[in-house]
């Protein structure tokens, strides 16, 4: 048991000084507004599918996914079955649309459908607020680990995870996030298929073990745990796969962080094999990952505990003390890497959005390219401090498994958002007044749900399947009664729903 050594220190410092280097070797100097938030079109299409699952592969999935598997069950494995059904929904009826109408943001969508910058306005907000969450929750939680792994002060590793990420996305736009997601990408599915092949060969019985683990010790599902409830409201292995689909679905759809690489390109072939290359790596991964969990428990059955093997840092436990001098700081940089991925996505979104959702829409003057990109950056800068603050006041204190709290806070904020969109590409009859009261009825729902229902009563994994139902069932009807009682018969933009224009 060596743990993390000066060499390991000396990798993981050349990483990130690594990743920073590429990070500003892949920004243009001269950039002009769309091109900061969307890129200037030379980015493959392969290089943004990688990106896109190194955004949704945060570190919350690297550390929490081998943690569950750990110390329980593959039973959260299930979630990521979801991809079947959210990556053919998406392709069939999402990215049609927002290739055809060429939007420059998720929220863009709703503006065009509803004709409705109060709409546009309301999405931007929500996804922000969403957003701020979710970096500093990625923040804390591979700093509270590598801090305890590697004795450098968690606020310390915080600080220089934000800035680092600050300053390329401040500087290099959407290209140089798109860029450096790709080569930390590559750097995580390398280094874990690495250490799931170097754990198996130093485990007695190798893949025997772990299969006989799963088998007869009930590691694969658990026993209390039903395949189906037809009570959709109670946790089951079939609303575990389709609520974590339609939550899928929900970022896909209606999270910018993930449409603003759908924006990089309106060729529909290129954003299939995007979709369609996510989905394969992310179940691998998934996979490996699970693997991992169930081989490190019968790794620990053979040998002694390392220290700090608390369920969300075994994984990183075993890099730190099992791994060769020198991987051990790859794979621990690789997880810190991960959470500056997803850190710098996010700040380039928020960006985007609060400039052309925001922004744009609530000032009289039209904002020039230059203007634009100077509000992105400077706002990029500011959200970057603030959840770099809400990071270290996280880190004080604790989340049980912050893969299932993040699920439900998903679930929450994005089937809220997602709703909306359904209810505007799947009607023609929605319009501004239905659409504007089903979220509001929504938001209403779901905030009941989470905090003033018992978590038992209600599965996380149902809460966007809620605020779909709601969205429609409030969206629909106040529609109809608004077009009679105003004499309303306008029909949506074209190409914002699914049928095909007359």
């Amino acid at each position: 048991m060596q743990g993390f050594t000066v060499i390991d220190l000396a990798i993981l410092v050349i990483y990130l000084a690594a990743v920073l280097f590429a990070g500003l070797h892949f920004a243009k100097k001269e950039m002009k507004g769309k091109e900061y938030f969307k890129g200037d079109g030379t980015v493959p299409w392969w290089v943004t599918s990688v990106s896109i699952f190194a955004t949704l592969l945060s570190p919350i999935s690297f550390l929490s996914l081998a943690g569950n598997s750990y110390a329980g069950t593959w039973i959260m494995w299930f979630a990521q079955l979801g991809m079947l059904l959210a990556i053919p929904l998406t392709i069939k009826f999402f990215l049609p649309i927002y290739s055809k109408l060429d939007i420059d943001t998720a929220y863009h969508y709703l503006e065009l459908r509803f004709g409705s910058k109060g709409l546009r306005v309301l999405g931007a907000v929500m996804f922000i607020v969403y957003q701020v969450g979710r970096m500093s929750i990625i923040m804390y939680l591979p700093c509270m680990v590598l801090g305890s792994l590697t004795g450098i002060s968690v606020n310390v590793l915080i600080i220089i995870m934000g800035i680092i990420a600050i300053i390329y996305s401040y500087t290099g736009g959407l290209k140089s996030v798109l860029w450096t997601d790709f080569i930390q990408g590559s750097v995580l599915l390398v280094g874990v298929t690495f250490a799931l092949v170097f754990l198996l060969v130093h485990i007695e019985g190798g893949m025997g073990s772990v299969v006989l683990a799963l088998t007869f010790g009930e590691k694969f599902l658990a026993p209390d745990q039903p395949i189906f409830d037809a009570n959709i409201l109670k946790d089951s292995v079939f609303i575990m796969i389709v609520g974590a689909g339609f939550n899928t679905m929900g970022s896909y759809v209606s999270s910018q962080d993930i449409v603003q690489r759908f924006t990089t390109t309106t060729d529909t072939k290129k954003l299939n094999k995007m979709m369609l290359t996510n989905g394969a790596l992310s179940i691998f991964i998934a996979t490996v990952f699970y693997l991992i969990g169930t081989g490190l428990y019968v790794f620990y059955m053979q040998n002694e505990l390392p220290p700090a093997a608390a369920q969300d840092q075994i994984f990183a436990s075993y890099i730190a003390f099992e791994l060769p001098v020198g991987i051990t700081g790859l794979l621990l940089a690789a997880i810190y890497a991960a959470s500056q991925s997803t850190l710098s996505t996010g700040l380039n979104s928020v960006a985007s959005s609060w400039t052309l959702d925001i922004q744009a829409r609530l000032t009289k003057k039209e904002l020039s390219f230059e203007k634009q990109t100077k509000i992105g950056q400077y706002v990029s800068l500011i959200v970057g401090i603030f959840s770099i603050v809400v990071a270290m006041v996280l880190a004080n204190g604790g989340v049980k498994s912050a893969y299932e709290w993040f699920n439900g806070f998903m679930g929450l904020v994005l089937g809220i958002l997602v709703g909306t969109f359904i209810l505007g590409a799947f009607t023609k009859v929605a319009n501004t007044f239905g659409a504007t009261l089903a979220f509001i009825a929504a938001s209403v729902v779901m905030v009941g749900i989470k905090y003033f229902v018992p978590a038992e009563a209600v599965s996380i994994w149902s809460y966007s399947l809620i605020s779909i139902a709601v969205s429609l069932i409030v969206g629909i009807p106040a529609s109809i009664i608004w077009r009679k009682v105003k004499g309303d018969t306008s029909v949506p933009a074209p190409n914002t729903t699914i049928f095909k224009e007359k």
